[in-house]
């Protein structure tokens, strides 16, 4: 069985699930473009204003590449797969904003999609770590990169350069994730973040994601000026004038995203 991506609708919020159970959700390289495909085709939809991933079943999340397919693999070959694009590069530049459900296992691959993420909701028996180096390999999705960005550098050299898991208390604790709940409550949780983000103007949350993200690669000054551009760009909005109007009216507002 190769496994296969998801996708569901729970009103503007695209629920998309890594679905092979049998191999803990093990990423193939089809399952990755499939996955990189189905978020492309949340993104490109303006009904769509915040996407959840996540992984079948309970005890994974996404646990790492696909290792039988790895072996397989002559070095020419897995440097066209690294060339054609990485589903995690494909997650991280999205204009919507992405929220993680990690209902398990979230290991080498699985914790770089997460990184990919905007918001990382973790069920309590979730376990974290870039195992790559037992096998005689580094991070190759990002997590080199990401990983100092987000829980400091000591933080990532320990997780990278031993190997070893964490658990979702010291994950919390590290910053790697945001928040972390009972397993059962994780799907309702997650979803009533991504609703709440779906509830909100999608222009601004969109800018707001791009200014944000753009604080990890820019100096100050750069990003000052980015913020401002975008302020600017929501300020002429109509979703701002009705944002505005709905306040002073104490109603709901109602956005288009114009």
């Amino acid at each position: 069985m190769t496994g296969r991506i998801l996708t569901e609708r729970v009103g503007a919020v695209a629920r998309i699930t890594v679905d092979h159970v049998e191999r803990r959700n093990a990423l193939s390289e089809a399952m990755r473009d499939g996955l990189a495909a189905a978020v492309a085709e949340a993104d490109g939809d303006a009904t769509v204003r915040c996407v959840v991933i996540t992984g079948a079943g309970e005890q994974a999340f996404v646990a790492g590449g696909d290792i039988r397919e790895l072996a397989s693999r002559s070095l020419e070959e897995q440097r066209r797969v690294m060339a054609h694009g990485s589903v995690f590069g494909a997650v991280r530049r999205v204009r919507t904003p992405v929220v993680a459900a990690i209902n398990g296992a979230c290991l080498g691959g699985g914790l770089e999609l997460a990184l990919a993420c905007d918001i990382r909701v973790a069920a309590s028996h979730a376990r974290f770590g870039q195992p790559e180096v037992a096998i005689g390999l580094i991070p190759g999705g990002g997590a080199t990169q990401m990983l100092p960005r987000i829980v400091g550098m000591g933080a990532a050299l320990r997780l990278v350069l031993t190997g070893e898991a964490v658990d979702a208390i010291e994950a919390l604790r590290m910053g790697l994730v945001d928040e972390v709940v009972e397993g059962a409550e994780l799907p309702d949780r997650a979803m009533a973040v991504a609703l709440t983000i779906a509830s909100r103007a999608p222009l601004a949350t969109q800018a707001a994601k791009e200014a944000v993200r753009a604080a990890l690669d820019q100096p100050f000054e750069a990003g000052r000026q980015l913020e401002v551009a975008l302020f600017e760009r929501c300020f002429a909005s109509r979703d701002r004038t009705e944002g505005v109007e709905a306040f002073l009216g104490k109603r709901p507002p109602a956005f288009e995203g114009r």
